[in-house]
Order: structure tokens, then C-alpha cells, then sequence
């Protein structure tokens, strides 16, 4: 699902940094009577949809392609076709399915910014070693992110992705250094 950009995520991405696919947009509706679907776009530039001819469909643990073709964008909403989808019923067999692309075929990122997908998994540690726990989720309702951790315990935290609580983030190394007296005047625990 995101981009970070220093304490602030984009929607962009949601998944786990375990596969090799990104989501990218999820299907809301069927459009019009030749079969056009409504998809809600989690990428970060919505003509990227313009290029990507095959996106996915995650079936259990495997990855169905489907045939994409771009019609247009408006209010905020990609218009596909989608696969042989030429009746609105057909689309209406995909209303809530997730569409996702290759990694390859998503655009790198400048330095210093991380899809939100990279993060999610990486534990958060102090610069002795200590684990705080586990990002498990981040929240984006305002003008700063909020990371959701699950501590070691099982106790569920969570603390505004501010670089003063969470200076550096290593994803090739599933790490995140944390600032231990920072996130101490941050963090909100679970009761």
C-alpha cells in the first residue's frame, strides 16, 4: 500500500513484504453497461495504471493474472476493463477483489522513502538490540502517520512515525531503530 516520506506514508500500497506483487487498487463497482470496472487506485500515481496490461488476482497463496486495459481516470477513480469482463454481472463478480502488480513493474523510489508494504514486518529496536515489537499496520488519518506495533508480550502499541522517535529505517535488515525515551512520551498501549 505507501510511501514514507520521512514521518509522513502516502497511500500507495498495501501487503506484506513477503511477495513479490503490491497491491494496487480494489475494485468498487461495475461502471456503464460495456463492462467498465470502478477501482478505488492505491497507487501513488494513477496513470500508472495506463502501463500495466496484466494485474493480479490473489486466489489462496497464488497470483491469477488478469488482462487490464486503462479507459480513463475521474474523481478520484480508475475506469478498467478487466480481464473478459463485457457486462456489468461480470464485473459484479470482481466487486471487492483486490487488483495487484509485479514489484518490477512499480516504480523505485527515491532514497530515504519506503513503501509502507517494506516496513510492515520490520521490528522496531533500540540502538542496544532491545525489540519494542513488530509493525503490524500504519494508519493514515492525519497530517502524520501512526505505526501500529505488536510488542513482544502480544501487547498491541502504537506511536506517530515521527523521525524523533524512529530515526532510521533499515527494510533490507527488517529494522526500524527507535528512539526509547521518545516513544515512551508518544506511545499509546493497548488496555
Amino acid at each position: 500500500a505507501c510511501l514514507s516520506v520521512g514521518q509522513h506514508c502516502m497511500p500507495f500500497l498495501k501487503n506484506f513484504n513477503t511477495t513479490p506483487y503490491f497491491m494496487m487498487g480494489e475494485v468498487l463497482r461495475p461502471h456503464g453497461s460495456h463492462g467498465e470496472a470502478k477501482v478505488r487506485p492505491y497507487a501513488r500515481d494513477p496513470e500508472d495504471f495506463r502501463r500495466w496490461e496484466t494485474l493480479y488476482l490473489k486466489r489462496g497463496e497464488s497470483w491469477q493474472p488478469i488482462a487490464s486495459r486503462y479507459v480513463r481516470f475521474h474523481d478520484g477513480h480508475v475506469y478498467l476493463l478487466l480481464g473478459t469482463c463485457s457486462k456489468p454481472e461480470d464485473v459484479e463478480k470482481l466487486r471487492g477483489e483486490t487488483l495487484w502488480v509485479e514489484r518490477a513493474q512499480v516504480t523505485p523510489l527515491p532514497e530515504g522513502m519506503f513503501y509502507i508494504s517494506d516496513l510492515t514486518g520490520c521490528e522496531a529496536v533500540d540502538a542496544g538490540g532491545k525489540v519494542y515489537g513488530t509493525l503490524t499496520e500504519v494508519l493514515q488519518h492525519g497530517p502524520v502517520d501512526v505505526w501500529v506495533f505488536r510488542a513482544p508480550d502480544g501487547q498491541t502499541f502504537m506511536a506517530p512515525s515521527l523521525p524523533e522517535v524512529f530515526p532510521e529505517k533499515d527494510v533490507a535488515n527488517n529494522r526500524i531503530l527507535v528512539c526509547p525515551e521518545r516513544l515512551e512520551e508518544v506511545a499509546v498501549y493497548e488496555d
